[in-house]
């Protein structure tokens, strides 16, 4: 840079204008998610939320998580709606797993330069969860990161706050050996396994994301890009029946890494890995990748996104309501004295 070019942020690649257009466009989105809990508007240095009345004996439950590379493939096709949608049910499912429902969410938009058309479809997809979701996008923050990351990339990372009543938490102490296990469907691969996903696709398979998706129909943008399932209008009214001992969200690290995590000590899950057909998207992975079977359960969640723990007599009522709520669900295993996870 020229010794007589006087710096400023702008100079150096924050671009504070642009930020404020784009939080005066985002306010109209956050006002049409707003509820009567809802006590802050947009623009203050906290979100305000209060406590819903006819809780007995309230329990926050809190939990955060990103999209992770799957963020490359929204970068690929230029579409960034989805990856609000993920965020948002990925966490509602984590705090869904102790019980909770979700009150409001928090997100964190960090970019190499701010676009406010990409940061508006980015919320726009937030708000669209959240109000499916029946919670709040309270607020959130974005942040310019100039030679952090580059002009068109940006990290998503995502904050929620439920509640469950004190006697309905879902901690796992009620599983016992005999227990069923029950799986329940995702939508493809979530938000997990995409580093290695991405290499196979595009690296061995040589696949553009225009390209139709191998025995499939669709292409490789809409098989990548398949919104994280959110469970929760399906599963809660099944846990207001007390029905599930246990619920576990396959992410990251797959059936082995997450079911173990809601067994108690002395207990392991006893899995039949032919119970169910596994969707095409990992059949192909693993068929292009020549990837060993237990490499896959460990990084993909192999079209399970949830499994339920239930006693024997409640299996048929569980997969009843499951069916009545739109999800595909079958027995895959049950919980036997042991520790951690076999296949049968």
């Amino acid at each position: 840079m020229p010794d007589n070019v006087e710096l400023n942020y702008s100079t150096v690649g924050v671009d504070l204008d642009a930020a404020d257009k784009a939080k005066k466009l985002l306010k109209s989105l956050l006002d049409s998610n707003r509820d009567e809990n809802t006590i802050s508007n947009l623009g203050l240095f906290g979100g305000l939320y209060s406590i819903p009345e006819g809780i007995k004996n309230p329990v926050l439950v809190s939990s955060a998580d990103g999209v992770g590379t799957k963020l490359k493939v929204a970068f690929l096709t230029g579409r960034h709606d989805t990856v609000g949608q993920d965020l948002v049910n990925h966490c509602v499912n984590d705090i869904l797993s102790q019980g909770a429902r979700p009150l409001f969410f928090l997100d964190y938009i960090a970019s190499g330069a701010m676009d406010e058309i990409v940061v508006t479809e980015i919320v726009t997809g937030l708000v669209q969860a959240c109000k499916e979701n029946k919670c709040v996008l309270l607020g959130g923050e974005t942040a310019q990161m100039p030679g952090f990351y580059s002009p068109t990339e940006y990290d998503l990372a995502g904050f929620i706050v439920g509640i469950v009543e004190r006697e309905k938490i879902i901690d796992g102490s009620r599983v016992g050996a005999g227990n069923v296990l029950i799986g329940i469907e995702s939508s493809g691969l979530h938000t997990n396994g995409y580093t290695l996903a991405r290499n196979i696709v595009f690296d061995v398979m040589n696949l553009t994301i225009d390209d139709l998706f191998p025995d499939s129909k669709r292409s490789v943008s809409e098989v990548l890009l398949d919104v994280h399932l959110s469970y929760l209008n399906s599963v809660s009214p099944i846990l207001e029946t007390g029905m599930i001992n246990a619920l576990a969200h396959i992410t990251g690290g797959g059936i082995p890494g997450n079911l173990p995590r809601v067994l108690g000590p002395n207990l392991c899950a006893k899995i039949d890995p032919i119970s169910w057909d596994i969707p095409n998207v990992f059949r192909v992975i693993q068929d292009a990748g020549k990837i060993e079977f237990d490499e896959m359960v460990r990084v993909f969640n192999m079209g399970v996104g949830m499994v339920a723990v239930v006693s024997p007599e409640d299996v048929e009522g569980v997969m009843s309501m499951l069916r009545s709520g739109g999800l595909s669900s079958w027995v895959m295993g049950e919980v036997e004295i042991g520790e951690g996870l076999i296949w049968a």
